[in-house]
């Protein structure tokens, strides 16, 4: 892809633009650190989460851990219904490079693997969330990054070309699952400085 200058932003949304970590919660739910990574490490673990980012619905999902765990309902019910508190705030400087994006008419899609009714949640808290100009939801597509077709679907969609777009994400896997179909991307972590990677590419932010 040596000398495409790209054109277009793809975002992700959790930990590059949301703060997102069950122990936001957890720590209000129990006062022993080890008890909690043991709940979400053995109870409500990533992959059971990972299911309604794929579209199971949240019910389905709390009966069917209830089940399996009875003596934790409560805890286990808490996800569900007070998710919005796994949201801790937002990456300031990343949200501002989002901000600027637009103000200059860069073309700006997100890719986010998120279930459906809590991603309504985070935009009715986060209204940027609801501007961008396209946007591939996984819970929707019943897709998951890092899935070739999901990217391949923005791609369709909105009529990109994959040369022309630099993807954003905070996970190692996501980001190579985007260069795996063409895409420019880069890993964004805590220290990134996102404007002067997206600088690199020759997009200003």
């Amino acid at each position: 892809m040596a000398g495409q200058q790209p054109t277009t932003v793809v975002f992700d949304i959790g930990n590059v633009l949301l703060r997102w970590d069950p122990r936001n919660l957890y720590r209000k739910i129990f006062d022993d650190e080890a008890r909690m990574e043991w709940f979400l490490s053995t109870v409500c673990t990533h992959d059971w989460n990972l299911e309604q980012d794929r579209g199971r619905s949240w019910e389905e999902a709390v009966t069917l851990l209830v089940r399996e765990h009875p003596d934790h309902e409560e805890p286990i019910r808490a996800f569900h219904e007070r998710w919005e508190e796994t949201v801790s705030g937002d990456f300031a400087d990343n949200v501002a490079v989002l901000e600027r994006l637009r103000e200059k008419g860069v073309p700006n899609y997100c890719i986010t693997n998120f279930s459906s009714p809590k991603l309504a949640l985070a935009q009715r808290r986060f209204p940027y969330l609801g501007g961008f100009d396209g946007i591939i939801v996984s819970g929707d597509e019943r897709l998951l990054k890092p899935q070739p077709e999901i990217y391949n679907l923005l791609l369709s969609r909105y009529g990109l070309v994959a040369e022309d777009c630099v993807f954003i994400d905070d996970s190692k896997a996501n980001v190579e699952g985007a260069r795996a179909v063409g895409m420019h991307a880069i890993h964004c972590l805590e220290t990134t400085d996102l404007a002067s990677e997206l600088r690199q590419y020759g997009i200003a932010a």
